[in-house]
């Protein structure tokens, strides 16, 4: 099968339909990086732990960027990459809740997944004076927000 393969990927290099149809054999397969691609693109804001959601965090020198800052309560991974030139490191307060990464050298990432009820959360860079240094934000977390179309109820299926 690999040598038909590449037989294949050969003749249709220049279209692109190789590397699709490369993408499919391994996402039927079941197995190797396939698995992890199909989840990755099907699911983005899906994290690597069931039942949580993934929330990157890009912090650089000197803001904390999240990929978005209102939020649904839930369970939350918040996967924060250093891409500053200095050492820095997460941190969510707020509601009883107060949680941080580890220090992360320039180019490291690390995970924090942290339960967020409704309310507001302070996500900030405990190192340094970098949060009175402007490296904070600021997340809405709210059960009454609804994205996209109405909500479903039980209400209106008539007896």
């Amino acid at each position: 099968m690999a040598t038909t393969l590449m037989t294949f990927m050969r003749r249709d290099v220049g279209t692109g339909l190789a590397a699709g149809a490369l993408a499919g054999i391994l996402m039927a397969s079941g197995g190797g990086i396939g698995s992890v691609g199909a989840s990755a693109l099907s699911a983005p804001e899906r994290s690597g732990d069931p039942g949580t959601t993934r929330v990157d965090v890009k912090l650089v020198d000197f803001k904390v960027e999240p990929s978005r800052s209102t939020l649904k309560p839930g369970v939350y991974t918040f996967v924060a990459k250093n891409a500053g030139h200095e050492d820095h490191a997460l941190e969510i307060e707020g509601h009883g809740t107060d949680k941080r990464t580890q220090a992360l050298a320039p180019g490291e990432s690390a995970n924090l997944t942290v339960k967020l009820k409704d309310g507001k959360y302070e996500a900030y860079c405990p190192i340094d004076a970098h949060k009175q240094m402007g490296m904070k934000t600021e997340l809405t977390v709210s059960g009454t927000t609804s994205q996209g179309g109405g909500t479903h109820t039980a209400e209106g299926h008539g007896h």
